[in-house]
């Protein structure tokens, strides 16, 4: 790590030496890496560090190496860093303190708490119902604190899947029908009432668990952005149950967000109408994800029974 990073680090954290730990994960295509840094002579042992270089070729497991894609992730980092520096959030939904940030050229550093330290050191690449829960908690306090919020310096329209930056992936599909109601599905959910902002990731990979399994933290916050709560709540539910499970747990996953976001919103704000209108945007929010997969990666194991049921629905409502 060069001297200057360094310096910056020792400067933000007040620590007198820094020792480079374990690279925690190379990041997507190759464009830098998160490593843990241990310090000395200040009250944090440790912090991380999402550093960002811009590859001189990228390196895309699905082959999507495009400039369009290159600018939609140096767009992503550059919203990631003012997230980070100008939001918060609370303790109901906690995400990790931002300590420094800063661009040298190519090159991007955020100097981030470390999670694991303050008691979320779990990870998860299956649930038990106590923390799929914990994560619908987290996104429905989310979603009540901004909503409202204009995504200023954020993606307008959140999520990294939105239509309008996947031009070469709605070209790619092979389902005509569904292809050309894109557009239409993306309008709809863009001209929700209620909006918030929403996490635009908020895959299970992305939740740090405590071990009592009842409090998480987020973390990646690359495609934080405007829009409908429902399409973080779907797309967390995907990522982490198969198609089975869908069926038989949805509906009362479904109640049980809402019950949060009842709990965590402000009174003045007309629920009924927020939990009416939301619900009628999940079928439209999953199908929007399944087009997306449709382009981008056809034989993902996400493209099930019941993302196809809720796109023939969704299909169906658009013709009537």
């Amino acid at each position: 790590m060069k001297q200057e990073y360094q310096d910056l680090i020792l400067q933000a954290c007040d620590a007198s030496s820094l020792r480079v730990g374990a690279k925690i994960q190379t990041l997507w295509s190759g464009y830098g890496e998160i490593v843990r840094l241990h310090l000395e002579g200040c009250n944090r042992p440790s912090v991380v560090v999402k550093h960002v270089k811009f590859p001189e070729e990228a390196e895309h497991p699905g082959g999507w190496n495009t400039d369009r894609s290159h600018t939609r992730k140096v767009k992503s980092y550059q919203v990631e860093t003012h997230w980070y520096q100008n939001y918060s959030t609370n303790q109901s939904c906690r995400i990790p303190a931002c300590l420094a940030a800063c661009s040298y050229g190519d090159e991007m550093l955020i100097v981030l708490e470390d999670l694991d330290v303050a008691g979320y050191d779990q990870r998860r690449t299956s649930v038990t119902d106590r923390e799929i829960k914990a994560c619908l908690s987290w996104l429905a306090h989310f979603h009540a604190l901004f909503l409202g919020v204009a995504p200023e310096g954020l993606w307008p329209v959140g999520t990294y899947w939105h239509l309008e930056t996947r031009p070469d992936e709605l070209e790619a599909m092979d389902d005509a029908e569904l292809k050309a109601a894109a557009g239409d599905i993306d309008r709809i959910l863009s001209e929700c009432r209620f909006k918030t902002i929403v996490h635009g990731d908020a895959k299970l990979a992305n939740f740090c668990f405590s071990q009592s399994e009842k409090d998480v933290a987020a973390v990646d916050f690359q495609y934080v952005g405007g829009g409908c709560g429902m399409k973080d709540v779907v797309y967390f539910l995907g990522s982490c149950m198969e198609e089975r499970e869908c069926e038989k747990r949805v509906p009362g996953l479904l109640d049980y967000y809402f019950s949060e976001l009842k709990l965590s919103l402000k009174k003045d704000v007309e629920f009924h109408a927020l939990e009416k209108e939301w619900r009628e945007m999940f079928a439209f929010a999953w199908t929007d994800f399944h087009r997306f997969l449709l382009g981008w990666r056809p034989g993902h194991w996400k493209i099930n029974r019941y993302s196809k049921q809720l796109t023939k629905e969704v299909l169906r409502k658009l013709k009537q």
